[in-house]
């Protein structure tokens, strides 16, 4: 496989999106929300959940009519676009929330939430428009390895801006590097465009949506792997929404302390993103995957125990290696059991699905954080989303979903 223009494209996005992910929802804006715009304890921390919680149903409703019309008008870019710079646009209005401002916090961080999370629907499913099957957990990990890089670096940017009098001057920043660094995606990556005509799209991608609810049982081992996905990524956005809420409470880590802690965790991100894209392509996407969330359990039991910040560092660093070959895996399993021409639309589904999740996770932390006001608590409530969804995984028939996509792919064969 050779890397091309349209690979450094799509690699490109991660490392402009994560921005976003790493500064805004896990550490910046996430510990601003709760101790300076609401400052009443555990109640910010349960606030931050629902602001999480109620930017992902908004994802949930929309992604699938989203998929099916970006499947059927080739317009995957042009909503990429769009959802992009939606996000871009509400980041930088979080320059003007301050202490008190709790409605409007919440507005601007839900709808920057929902173009982020809507947006990643149309990158993902433009994978398969770039590389061939075989090479996808291969660019799928770079993406995720660039991804942490393009983290790591907004982190070290943006740290001189991490005083009291200048803070928000941090949200404008993060939409300038995102809306900067995503624009190599958008001239170089080249998207399949296939003959359509004109129609209605939103009439049309609900029917292909009623379609593929018919000939869902076609698609057994796909239904399967998305439930498992649905428990343990709930566990996975738990992690990235309150990590730092976590240690800014139970260790009194200040905000350099945290840009610290998680330049160290996009280090370790990066390499598991990197390494396990190669594991995956070797034995398969669901041993690689359970092999995360063994370590994912090991991570939430050493966050509840341990007793100090060094201890918790180290966390870190583990946490670091399983959320990025976790995120990658997954999103490379979901590519090999989907058939070519339903991908977008697909993604939709697992959008939907990761998202109605993600709904139920934010709101169960907070809730017990704010109701037995100690997060140590909380955190033991991760344990049962990587728990189940690992056994749901082992259900999975990951040679059989492959056959039956290629079969769909190439009906002639």
């Amino acid at each position: 496989m050779k890397f091309n223009k349209n690979i450094f494209g799509w690699v490109m996005y991660d490392f402009a999106n994560s921005s976003f992910t790493t500064i805004i929802v896990t550490v910046v804006y996430s510990v601003y929300f709760r101790d300076v715009v609401v400052n009443q304890g555990e109640l910010g921390t349960a606030l931050w959940g629902r602001a999480v919680s109620i930017s992902m149903l908004m994802v949930a409703l929309t992604a699938p009519i989203f998929g099916a019309v970006a499947d059927f008008s080739r317009a995957k870019k042009r909503f990429l676009f769009f959802m992009t710079y939606i996000t871009v646009g509400f980041t930088a209005l979080l320059y003007f929330v301050k202490a008190g401002n709790i409605f409007t916090g919440m507005l601007f961080f839900i709808i920057a939430n929902f173009g982020f999370n809507s947006g990643n629907v149309f990158y993902n499913a433009l994978l398969p428009d770039i590389v061939k099957r075989k090479d996808i957990g291969k660019v799928s990990g770079w993406g995720w390895a660039v991804g942490y890089i393009g983290g790591l670096v907004a982190l070290l940017l943006i740290l001189p801006l991490v005083h009291n009098k200048w803070i928000r001057l941090v949200f404008p920043a993060v939409a300038f590097f995102f809306g900067f660094f995503a624009l190599p995606t958008f001239f170089l990556l080249k998207e399949i465009k296939r003959t359509s005509r004109r129609t209605n799209y939103f009439k049309t991608a609900v029917k292909r949506l009623s379609t593929s609810v018919k000939h869902i049982k076609d698609f057994k081992e796909l239904i399967k792997f998305i439930i498992s996905y649905l428990v343990y990524n709930d566990g996975i956005i738990i992690v990235i929404s309150f990590a730092a809420i976590y240690g800014a409470t139970r260790f009194g880590m200040n905000t350099k302390q945290l840009i610290n802690y998680f330049v160290i965790a996009n280090i370790t991100s990066m390499v598991g993103a990197f390494v396990f894209g190669y594991i995956l392509d070797k034995i398969g996407a669901k041993k690689t995957i359970s092999i995360t969330l063994l370590i994912w359990i090991g991570v939430v039991v050493w966050a509840f125990l341990c007793k100090d910040i060094k201890e918790f560092y180290l966390v870190g660093i583990l946490a670091g290696f399983a959320i990025g070959s976790s995120q990658s895996s997954s999103r490379s399993m979901l590519v090999l059991l989907t058939p070519q021409e339903k991908m977008a639309e697909f993604f939709g589904f697992y959008s939907v699905t990761g998202r109605i999740a993600s709904i139920v996770g934010p709101l169960v932390y907070g809730e017990i954080s704010r109701i037995t006001g100690n997060q140590r608590w909380a955190i033991l409530s991760i344990i049962v989303f990587f728990v189940v969804g690992l056994s749901l995984l082992q259900t999975v028939n990951e040679k059989e979903g492959r056959r039956i996509a290629l079969k769909w792919s190439n009906p002639e064969n």
